[in-house]
């Protein structure tokens, strides 16, 4: 198996605003390629952006015709999966032959999704994840993933999975990711905290993969004049303040923690790195114990209605 390598996009969202964010995406996909990397990682909720400070006008008992327009306004940057924002997401993966993870809200009915995709050199949407369980206020506009999107990707130098933000504090769902071999551990977060890296450095070691953490740097000016943050209205606030980086299967940070400002990390992987690590931990091979500890994983779609002629739920609104 060859090497690779992989870029992380440390950069904000357009809020609201997704033909910037396409843009956007397109000029950073291009800085990527041009440093050389074949698979490059953007951040949690780069197209459609991440609502940060907003609060979507609810109380106990109560929603405010103001939060209702934020959200149709946040509803309406959202894409649909497939639709033509993949298709023009996948065109940036083409254009530049290479592997594209991307975090997106995707509009599913009356109903948004914080979900990571994947997009192959040709353009080819090889797969979704939606987060599973969103964080404290965000489960007021984001609906629950279920196992049917759990996808694990092959490519030339290993196979990619994809957990969004505080996902990768779920031990169940990194050993049920781990047993599906991933080996490019691909991490869309808006986490800023300086507590994010020795979760990286955790997950790496853990399963003996490469980590690549692509989180957002995101300042007010970044936002519409209208979006009324709990942070203020100064546009240089800053909102999120990044921390992205590429770790090793034994921990090494080879990139990063970038802070501070947008930028690129890229970092070459070396795939012999994984079995040089399994030598004396596989979390679900030769260390684990099966006869003790046991997990069931459910990849069944778990839609609301099912209809006789086999269709499971209506397109996307």
């Amino acid at each position: 198996m060859s090497g690779l390598k992989a870029a992380v996009v440390q950069a904000g969202s357009i809020v609201f605003d997704t033909p910037r964010a396409l843009d956007k995406a397109r000029a950073f996909v291009q800085r990527a390629a041009a440093a050389g990397a074949t698979l490059v990682v953007f951040p949690e909720a780069f197209i459609g952006g991440y609502p940060k400070g907003l609060d979507f006008g609810a109380r106990v008992g109560s929603r405010s015709p103001e939060g209702r327009e934020d959200f149709r306004r946040y509803w309406d940057a959202a894409i649909a999966v497939p639709g033509p924002g993949t298709l023009a997401l996948g065109e940036l993966a083409a254009g530049s032959r290479l592997h594209l993870v991307i975090g997106v809200i995707e509009r599913g009915g009356g109903t948004l999704y914080c979900t990571s995709l994947c997009f192959g050199p040709d353009g080819t949407l090889l797969g979704k994840h939606r987060k599973l369980m969103p964080t404290a206020s965000e489960r007021l506009v984001w609906g629950f993933g279920d196992g049917s999107t759990l996808p694990a990707i092959r490519c030339d130098g290993g196979t990619i999975g994809m957990a969004i933000c505080w996902e990768n504090y779920m031990p169940l769902f990194r050993t049920a990711m781990y047993a599906k071999g991933v080996t490019l551990w691909c991490a869309p977060t808006v986490d800023d905290r300086e507590t994010w890296l020795p979760t990286m450095r955790h997950i790496a070691m853990e399963g003996r993969c490469f980590v690549l953490s692509a989180c957002q740097y995101l300042r007010r000016a970044d936002c519409p004049a209208e979006y009324h943050a709990v942070q203020g209205d100064d546009p240089g606030t800053v909102l999120i303040k990044g921390g992205s980086v590429i770790v090793s299967p034994l921990g090494h940070v080879l990139a990063g923690p970038l802070r501070d400002g947008e930028g690129v990390l890229v970092a070459d992987l070396d795939p012999g790195e994984i079995a040089r690590g399994k030598y004396d931990f596989d979390v679900v091979g030769h260390y684990a114990r099966p006869d003790v500890f046991s997990l069931v994983v459910d990849e069944r779609p778990r839609p609301a209605v099912r209809f006789a002629d086999g269709t499971e739920e209506p397109g996307p609104a």
